[in-house]
């Protein structure tokens, strides 16, 4: 029977459905694979359900040499921890699973994006603390959403979903940044580059992919183009961001505020970020929903199937 590693801890009901189609090991973990275990991963099973974290990088493909693994079937949409050339060169398909992942994303940039502009965190902080001393005219007072400018930066999936959230939810104006120009249900600007939409827009979402291609998007030009009374949401990956410009950016007080959900080195967050007030920080919740987590869990264990069945994969990468 075929051979399967469900790398990390994943909803009950995802690995009854992989144990009925194959011989599943299952590490029920929430850390990312060590090296050992990636290689020892490529070695002794046909297929691997692995996940955000799980670094497979060109140096394991290189010291696994001929692997018996055949699939890596990621779980999520992201795929910058894979190697993918090196896996393909080494005779591996990858998969992913979009279009689960679409909704949940784009409901957690609303989140910060309200979280952020209505100093909502900042306000939780100080009546907890207890030093709240009741309502006043001028208190806390925060950028109101509505009729407001939203920039996108990456209008995929996920960027057009936040999109049309801002658009018919908040009546906002949208402006984004894409490779191509999108046909969309709701009128939209496309801007030239990262900078002219900073310039332009109350708020800036990146919802672009990462990897080599897109690291530092948001860089210090990024954010000094960006209106001091501006937000930056960040629901990607940390690497889009140049992390210490944004810090600097915020401590500087050159931009209102930020919300965030990914980090440049998850899961470390520097000190000076956890420190600042006019910062949202979120610890990487974008899909996290037991409903949400468990279409993920079916659509990896559907490219599995297909594969082995000699089907073309539903989502290759």
């Amino acid at each position: 029977m075929t051979k399967i590693l469900i790398a990390r801890n994943l909803p009950d009901s995802v690995v009854a459905e992989a144990r009925a189609l194959f011989d599943v090991t299952y590490r029920d973990r929430p850390e990312p694979l060590s090296r050992d275990e990636m290689c020892s991963s490529l070695a002794s099973y046909d297929g691997v359900l692995m996940t955000l974290g799980d670094l497979y990088d060109a140096s394991v493909f290189a010291e696994a040499g001929a692997p018996r693994a055949r699939i890596l079937a990621n779980f999520g949409v992201g795929y910058n921890h894979v190697d993918v050339a090196a896996a393909k060169a080494a005779g591996l398909v990858v998969t992913n699973t979009p279009g689960a992942v679409t909704d949940a994303t784009a409901d957690i940039a609303l989140t910060l994006m309200l979280m952020s502009c209505r100093r909502a965190g900042e306000g939780e902080r100080l009546l907890r603390s207890g030093a709240w001393q009741g309502w006043h005219p001028v208190q806390m007072l925060g950028l109101h959403l509505s009729g407001k400018t939203v920039g996108i930066l990456g209008m995929g999936r996920i960027g057009q979903a936040i999109a049309r959230r801002c658009h018919f939810g908040f009546g906002m104006k949208v402006a984004y940044v894409s490779r191509s120009e999108k046909a969309l249900e709701f009128p939209a600007t496309r801007m030239d580059s990262a900078e002219a939409l900073a310039a332009a827009v109350d708020v800036l979402v990146t919802a672009l992919p990462g990897g080599a291609e897109t690291r530092h998007t948001v860089n210090a030009g990024v954010l000094a183009a960006m209106k001091p009374s501006g937000h930056f949401i960040n629901i990607a990956r940390g690497d889009v961001v140049d992390e210490a410009a944004l810090i600097a950016a915020l401590q500087d007080r050159r931009i209102a505020g930020a919300g965030l959900d990914v980090y440049e080195q998850e899961p470390r967050v520097p000190e000076a970020l956890r420190a600042l007030d006019n910062a949202v920080l979120l610890p990487h919740l974008g899909t996290a929903a037991l409903e949400v987590r468990e279409e993920m869990g079916r659509m990896a264990v559907a490219n599995l199937r297909a594969f082995f069945a000699g089907e073309d994969v539903p989502n290759p990468v």
